[in-house]
């Protein structure tokens, strides 16, 4: 599964240091392969480089200073709390095509009920979205000597906004040429398996085997999606334990 859109790191380009210390330099790999991927990785592939890059910062965590570590424990209940979030709306998703898949199999085709939950959900993605905007800016507003944990959050920040990007809806403005493209049959790059489903329903008349493969290419995805974000969340959860242990002893 391809994202539609390129992973944009907003964070300011930051050259950093080479260091003596393996274990930074270890973290600073992973980061550049997760950064170099945006433009051949599906977004489930950077999920699971967002993992392995976790997996790393757990064991450099034990190298950096108590002041470092306190601001980085501050921001951590914000990237669960962003990771949480995105769970519980793939969970929504998945629920509702898996939903819709089971009306169609009764041919009774209930195309609103859908609508309806995806409405929701696009109102929690965007709000999502305009959060995490908030917290890049207080990224890009921290001194030129930007800590290496911090480069880690504004990349999982920048992971992070692409699937949101991936699961909403377009802007109103943009309904009738996405229309247009889905009905030329575009590849993923251009709409993919949510919008599809998106204006198909949003059509006037709607057949059930218009919606049929796309609604199982979707289940597929979020599954897949979800899979991955349980995995991160974990991560996220350990590195925060650990974070709490160090600063207490």
């Amino acid at each position: 599964m391809s994202s539609s859109n390129k992973i944009a790191y907003h964070a300011r380009s930051i050259s950093l240091p080479t260091r003596s210390n393996p274990l930074a330099a270890a973290v600073e790999e992973k980061l550049c392969k997760l950064k170099s991927s945006d433009l051949t990785s599906s977004i489930s592939n950077n999920l699971v480089a967002l993992k392995d890059l976790y997996e790393c910062v757990e064991d450099f965590l034990s190298t950096e200073d108590g002041k470092c570590l306190d601001a980085v424990l501050d921001r951590s209940v914000m990237l669960l709390d962003v990771c949480g979030t995105i769970k519980d709306v793939l969970s929504q998703m998945k629920q509702s095509a898996q939903d819709l898949q089971s009306s169609i199999r009764r041919r009774s085709n209930e195309f609103d009920a859908y609508m309806s939950s995806r409405k929701k959900a696009c109102k929690v993605i965007q709000k999502c979205l305009s959060e995490l905007k908030k917290n890049t800016n207080k990224n890009n507003d921290v001194a030129t000597d930007v800590s290496l944990l911090t480069e880690v959050e504004a990349t999982t920040l920048a992971v992070f906004e692409s699937v949101l990007s991936f699961l909403s809806a377009p802007k109103q403005s943009n309904w009738s040429l996405v229309s247009k493209l889905t009905t030329k049959h575009a590849t993923q790059q251009a709409v993919n398996e949510v919008t599809k489903i998106d204006v198909a329903l949003r059509s006037k008349v709607v057949e059930a085997k218009e919606v049929q493969k796309p609604l199982a290419a979707l289940e597929m995805n979020l599954q897949e999606l979800e899979d991955g974000f349980e995995s991160v969340f974990r991560c996220l959860i350990k590195n925060r334990v650990s974070l709490l242990n160090m600063l207490n002893q």
